[in-house]
């Protein structure tokens, strides 16, 4: 008995789960206990996927809402029911069922940010194949995000030649970075006159876009080129060239990292050292994903992002993504012959020592401080 039972130890291969899951009461903070180790036979992999279970809910694209729990029913699909199977939200294993009840819940404390985020289900049979299923849910916001007015504070000249695409205020002056084809530019602006102190222009082939300061350097990013710059504060002097995977649009400073739009709902979280994304930000409301964010701005905790062809501007919640509140800047250049449909809002800058707001557009003739309505 011993020989066959060392044999047959030696075929099976033990698949430890290293992750803190929830129990059934839907605790969070409890390890994997002894019992709850899956096996799985080492031939396994050769023999067909079994069709062990069903997923029965949530169903695919089910719309969820963050902090709170997400129910999820099981159905076995044939005569035998499987031995184990496991549960994971976002990749973070959540539940390991072995007892026959194939209902559990997703923790309202693992469902903690907004997003397109997945279900997946793996279920074991001894002498079968494991059978993966996976789905999706969107995770939307709790919230009613509301709408703010503003009021314009001063009124500033602006370059009616710089189709912008970022704005920073730093040490009493703007730095602006403009856009289009044979017309990119990095530059240095006096805020009461517009006039341009200082000005780099871009490779003529570059469509320029967000900017950033960080640690005396500025940052700045183009369209489609998927290839940004790093430039000394005090001369633009270029320093270092970075790439990325995606369309580059706008780009913050948050502390000790920066923010980074695509046009779509997703914000990338980038270590500025080697500009490598280290985490990524879905953006919704109550309705759903909030897609075209563009130039960025980080104000008092919160991401303010332009939203394109909009009058809009989304405050984000960085923690999480939820849209806390909208300002609508809708009729702020009071102009009947300058169209903002086609030359659009786009452009807030912040001056944390003056704890002032400034917005613009898209080759607009002025700038604008503002205060937000709250």
């Amino acid at each position: 008995m011993n020989i066959r039972y060392n044999i047959f130890l030696s075929s099976v291969t033990l698949m430890i789960i290293v992750a803190w899951v929830l129990s059934c009461s839907g605790k969070p903070g409890r390890s994997i206990q002894k019992e709850e180790i899956m096996y799985a036979d080492s031939n396994d992999q050769a023999r067909p996927a079994a069709e062990l279970v069903k997923l029965d809910s949530p169903l695919p694209e089910a719309a969820c809402t963050i902090f709170n729990s997400i129910k999820v029913v099981l159905k076995p699909s044939g005569k035998e029911e499987p031995d184990s199977a496991g549960i994971w939200y976002d990749g973070k294993l959540t539940a390991v069922i072995k007892d026959g009840i194939w209902t559990r819940e997703i923790s309202p404390q693992v469902v903690t940010a907004t997003g397109r985020k997945t279900i997946k289900i793996v279920a074991w049979k001894q002498g079968k194949k494991p059978q993966a299923i996976t789905s999706f849910v969107n995770v939307l916001s709790d919230i009613t995000p509301a709408i703010k007015g503003y009021r314009v504070v001063n009124t500033y000249p602006h370059d009616i030649d710089a189709f912008t695409q970022g704005l920073v205020y730093h040490g009493g002056f703007l730095y602006e970075g403009t856009g289009q084809e044979t017309r990119s530019s990095l530059r240095k602006v006096d805020l009461l006159t517009g006039e341009v102190i200082n000005q780099h222009n871009l490779d003529p082939k570059l469509f320029g876009e967000g900017i950033a300061i960080h640690d005396g350097r500025i940052y700045q990013l183009t369209w489609q080129s998927k290839v940004g710059f790093v430039y000394d504060l005090g001369t633009f002097r270029q320093i270092n060239k970075f790439y990325y995977q995606t369309q580059g649009w706008g780009l913050t400073n948050m502390g000790n990292r920066l923010v980074m739009s695509d046009g779509t709902n997703t914000l990338y979280i980038i270590d500025p050292a080697m500009f490598v994304t280290i985490d990524r930000i879905e953006v919704y409301d109550n309705k759903g994903k909030v897609d075209n964010l563009n130039e960025l701005e980080y104000i008092n905790g919160e991401i303010w992002a332009n939203i394109w062809q909009t009058d809009l501007i989304a405050r984000i919640d960085p923690a999480n993504g939820r849209v806390l509140s909208y300002v609508n800047i809708k009729g702020i250049l009071n102009d009947p012959s300058f169209d903002t449909s086609v030359n659009v809002a786009n452009g807030i800058a912040y001056d944390r020592e003056g704890d002032r707001i400034f917005v613009t557009g898209k080759n607009w003739p002025r700038l604008f401080e503002i205060k937000v309505s709250e």
